[in-house]
């Protein structure tokens, strides 16, 4: 490979970046897909581990969702962002692994080592802690997923909704029908609090 394809483009927007950067990877230059990888690793295994609830697992998960999103990277269209798109492919690599595994609600999980709880988390009392992540955990995959990528991944409901196969209403009513049902399982430890 010459050393023409690996200069960085004119500044343009993020998005003209990546694009560029795909179009690199797909024509096989490893350094175009090791920053693709780079820039999206963390939030694939956020999304892994959301789903899998347990670290080796979310990192093997991780793995096959990049190798089938590498395989799979000259279809990419355009028609929605990259991150929309990946996430669709995480989504569905990780959950055709778990229906495989059969592990779904076969876990614990410590939600204090969750490195995207807010800084301020300190402040909540465990019980309540615990039971906030065994309440999620308990909703069933199409509330739970929806509620995680909005709530804890900041993914708009128009990327949800394309990410699952919905319409963007149908995520923002999940959403909202997880939030309700959390409160309803939350009620009693709720009650002694402001």
């Amino acid at each position: 490979m010459t050393n023409a394809l690996r200069i960085t483009p004119a500044p343009g927007t993020e998005e003209d970046e990546e694009r560029w950067l795909i179009a690199r990877a797909v024509a096989g230059d490893q350094e175009a897909t090791r920053r693709l990888y780079d820039a999206h690793v963390d939030r694939v295994y956020r999304l892994a581990y959301r789903i899998a609830g347990d670290r080796h697992l979310a990192s093997e998960l991780t793995q096959d969702v990049f190798v089938q999103l590498f395989r799979a990277l000259g279809q990419f269209r355009g028609e929605s962002s990259f991150a929309t798109w990946l996430h669709r492919v995480a989504t569905t690599t990780c959950l055709n692994a778990m229906r495989r595994v059969k592990r779904f609600r076969t876990r614990e999980q410590d939600l204090t080592e969750y490195h995207q709880l807010p800084a301020g988390d300190q402040a909540v009392h465990p019980d309540l802690r615990d039971a906030v992540g065994a309440a999620i955990d308990a909703l069933p995959d199409h509330l739970r997923l929806p509620l995680v990528m909005h709530t804890l991944e900041g993914y708009t409901h128009a990327e949800i909704g394309a990410a699952l196969g919905v319409a963007e209403g149908t995520s923002k009513a999940r959403v909202s029908e997880a939030r309700v049902r959390l409160r309803q399982t939350l009620a009693l430890h709720l009650e002694d609090r402001p």
